[in-house]
């Protein structure tokens, strides 16, 4: 922030400049199963209230403990249809029969006021948002430190069968194979450091000169009071 000229009088105290309007930003996390990106994502939406979590709808059923609205908008196939129709998801895809997508207007009305949103979906669906966001959009992907760290993570949540385990770390070679896809890549060794990363990502990218709609206004004031 700039320092305002000295001229032998003190700032009045408790007088703030006042914000800068921003234009809010659309946040990227991916990575294979295991390697972090949900403890990251719920970690930033704890610590940060500018930002939000994109709730995507989908055709599945729900599950037990699920809240509609919270975890997913559950919607039956037709309303589906309608909304990829109709031009309202940024992304959409089908997965084992089931459908997932993200909703526009709700990103576009956070973005709109300098809110950011944050979206934990895989790479197809970052192509997607890439297609049609353009520079709102920042991707980050998340990788593990080694392949046995990995499986050591998929296993300790104790969720999952052998099988299942086996199936993911499977799909995770397919899935790291479009890290260079992505605009950052953070290793995580240890989840204190990959989430001061992140961070550190955002608070970068919130102060890019294109997201920060009232800098020309406020360049403007200052040169008017030289």
């Amino acid at each position: 922030m700039a320092r305002a000229k000295q001229s032998g009088r003190r700032r009045q105290s408790g007088k703030k400049d006042s914000a800068i309007a921003r234009h809010g930003l659309m946040l990227v996390l991916s990575s294979p199963s295991g390697a972090g990106k949900t403890t990251l994502s719920r970690k930033l939406l704890d610590a940060d209230p500018q930002v939000e979590l994109s709730v995507s709808v989908t055709t599945r059923p729900k599950r037990p403990g699920e809240v509609d609205g919270r975890d997913y908008r559950f919607i039956d196939r037709a309303r589906f249809d309608a909304m990829v129709k109709q031009n309202e998801l940024l992304e959409w895809a089908e997965v084992f029969g089931q459908c997932y997508g993200t909703p526009r207007a709700p990103v576009e009305k956070a973005l709109a006021v300098g809110r950011d949103m944050l979206f934990d979906i895989d790479w197809q669906g970052t192509q997607q948002l890439r297609e049609k966001a353009g520079r709102d959009l920042a991707t980050i992907f998340v990788l593990p430190p080694s392949v046995p760290d990995l499986e050591q993570r998929l296993r300790t949540r104790a969720q999952d069968s052998d099988a299942v385990i086996a199936s993911r770390m499977a799909k995770a070679a397919d899935e790291m194979s479009h890290w260079a896809e992505y605009d950052y890549v953070i290793i995580n060794r240890d989840i204190e450091q990959a989430f001061a990363e992140v961070r550190a990502i955002l608070a970068a990218e919130r102060l890019k000169r294109e997201r920060q709609t009232g800098l020309s206004t406020f360049v403007r004031e200052l040169q008017a009071k030289l």
